[in-house]
């Protein structure tokens, strides 16, 4: 028998899962509201934090953590990569803590809480599809600016798990579909899947596309230039991807709060609550036009998904487009689990952290 403990931290929770082989032992999630997270000020603060989340959950299960063999973390930060699992060691570690992809998601924390026990105890160290993974095509890197790309960041994760489960419902492979999967919860990502490759889409942890709990989505250019001249440059980082949205409309991140309110028939959380599945429902739109109209389903999942209003106002506005099915909640777990237990059955091989980016630019163009 295998034991793994899966880690995997978000903008809003922790949540921990230990396997022995494919049965899941326990699963566990715990929410941090923005009042607990933003007293960090950097992401890597939360580390000691988060660490002492999981031993707790270990502690209350009566797990002793000499008996696990292997740890898997969520990952994003480091170098962009291609998709599958990837061996951690400590230049995945380094580069992940010193954010190398400029984004500063908690997804991060995965990877080096993961290191983390792995040296305290003794252990290996995995992940796989990290936030970053990189399978953009080039028409969807481009910006106006020259050396400035858009360059991706996502769940990744929980993306692929959920189209290739969907695909696998149909009777289909994932690599001979095209979908379009919306992750929406603390951060919300939508992005077109081509045959099995992850596009295009919003690059949700630098706060582009819908306003999310915790990110400011989209905002006019200049707009924003204005803001930052009556703000200092940190306050507006802190803003796009941690302090924004529902927290800096109502001062907590807690979607059910928000919710509660609307049920209630509060005028301005309906207004807030609506104008971001509007917006979601605009970035599905995009990335139907992305795959030229040739859609196989437009896929719901994330935590966000268990109101029925949001799988609703979807699919009237989306509907049209393709078939549309919701996954509430993460796969997330047994997506980062039953990989690794392929590897460590010698059933599959794990990659090696380069410390390359995939993409470096366009070759042979003053771009």
């Amino acid at each position: 028998m295998t034991r793994l403990l899966i880690i995997n931290p978000g903008s809003t929770s922790t949540k921990v899962s230990l396997f022995d082989d494919e049965r899941v032992v326990f699963e566990r999630s715990l929410f941090h509201d923005s009042s607990v997270l933003l007293q960090f000020a950097h992401v890597n603060d939360q580390l000691p934090f988060r660490y002492g989340v999981i031993m707790e959950m270990l502690q209350e299960e009566n797990v002793a953590p000499e008996s696990i063999d292997a740890c898997v973390g969520r990952g994003g930060g480091a170098c962009s990569q291609p998709s599958g699992v990837t061996i951690v060691d400590p230049k995945l570690v380094e580069d992940t803590a010193n954010g190398l992809s400029g984004t500063e998601h908690p997804a991060k924390l995965g990877v080096m809480l993961a290191w983390k026990f792995a040296c305290e105890y003794g252990k290996k160290a995995y992940t796989l599809n990290p936030t970053n993974v990189d399978e953009f095509g080039d028409l969807a890197r481009l910006t106006g600016i020259k050396g400035l790309y858009r360059l991706p960041q996502a769940h990744v994760l929980n993306q692929k798990a959920v189209a290739e489960f969907h695909a696998t419902k149909l009777g289909l492979r994932y690599e001979d579909c095209n979908f379009i999967v919306a992750h929406i919860d603390g951060g919300i990502t939508v992005a077109a899947h081509d045959h099995g490759r992850m596009v295009d889409g919003n690059l949700g942890s630098d706060g582009e596309g819908a306003f999310t709990p915790t990110r400011i989505g989209s905002v006019p250019v200049l707009q924003l230039l204005d803001y930052i001249e009556r703000h200092s440059l940190e306050e507006t980082r802190l803003l796009c991807a941690r302090s924004g949205g529902f927290v800096e409309l109502f001062g907590t991140s807690n979607a059910a709060t928000v919710h509660s309110l609307v049920e209630q028939g509060d005028r301005k959380a309906t207004l807030v609550w609506q104008t971001m599945i509007y917006q979601i429902a605009k970035l599905i739109g995009g990335m139907s036009a992305v795959l030229s109209g040739h859609v196989d389903a437009i896929l719901l999942t994330g935590g966000l998904v268990r109101y029925a209003d949001v799988v609703d106002g979807l699919r009237a506005r989306c509907g049209f487009i393709a078939p549309l099915v919701a996954y509430p909640g993460e796969m997330e777990q047994e997506a980062m689990a039953l990989p690794v237990l392929k590897v460590l059955h010698g059933e599959a091989t794990a990659r090696t952290y380069t410390g390359r980016n995939v993409w470096t630019g366009f070759e042979g163009l003053d771009l």
